[in-house]
């Protein structure tokens, strides 16, 4: 694929062009739904980059094992949702449900070490686990626009169900980061003042 001209003036009347042909409101949730994989694709590079720089060993190995998969699974989405309803196979590969079963075995990895949560945890405790949150919430919200656009067309069901467990894979990825970094989890205290230290 090459990208001679970045700058088309196609777009400058509220209209973009979907991969297959078709003009489509800059407004459309398609639009939204590759636009928010794209937005997502960004917060994880900022983690991938911050977990780059880690002094730890495990969490530079496993951004680059798993992060990068990650990214390259959601670009994937994108050009997928980037096309209109029932036309992505002539263009893209099938998404494939290998990348679900991807995050449920990382997801169990994690887990293995971790201790059983008896409250809400709070964004926090470091730049990387803050960058998990972070990129777990816009997640969520890509979740909710998939699925107002699977009520209008239908959105390939591994997609959504990827994206769905993308988020408890970075929740969990998030609690991984603090337990390797040895620092404590923020929790959630309902009603009541966090206790001090």
């Amino acid at each position: 694929m090459r990208l001679d001209k970045i700058y088309t003036k196609t777009g400058d009347r509220g209209k973009t062009s979907l991969v297959t042909g078709e003009r489509v409101a800059k407004s459309a949730l398609r639009i939204e739904g590759f636009g928010t994989a794209d937005e997502l694709n960004s917060v994880i590079g900022l983690m991938r980059s911050w977990a780059g720089a880690s002094n730890h060993e495990a969490i530079r190995s496993e951004a680059e094992f798993s992060l990068k998969q990650v990214q390259n699974d959601l670009f994937d989405i994108g050009a997928i949702l980037a096309c209109a309803a029932g036309r992505a196979k002539e263009v893209m590969p099938e998404f494939a449900v290998e990348r679900i079963a991807f995050l449920e075995e990382r997801i169990d990895r994690y887990q293995e070490s971790l201790e059983e949560l008896n409250s809400f945890v709070l964004p926090g405790g470091s730049m990387l686990n803050a960058y998990a949150h972070l990129a777990r919430t816009v997640c969520r919200r890509g979740e909710r626009v998939l699925w107002r656009l699977n009520e209008q067309e239908s959105v390939e069901e591994p997609i959504l169900t990827y994206i769905n467990r993308l988020s408890d894979y970075l929740f969990v990825f998030s609690r991984w980061v603090l337990r390797v970094e040895g620092l404590p989890e923020f929790l959630w205290h309902p009603g009541g003042k966090p206790p001090v230290g």
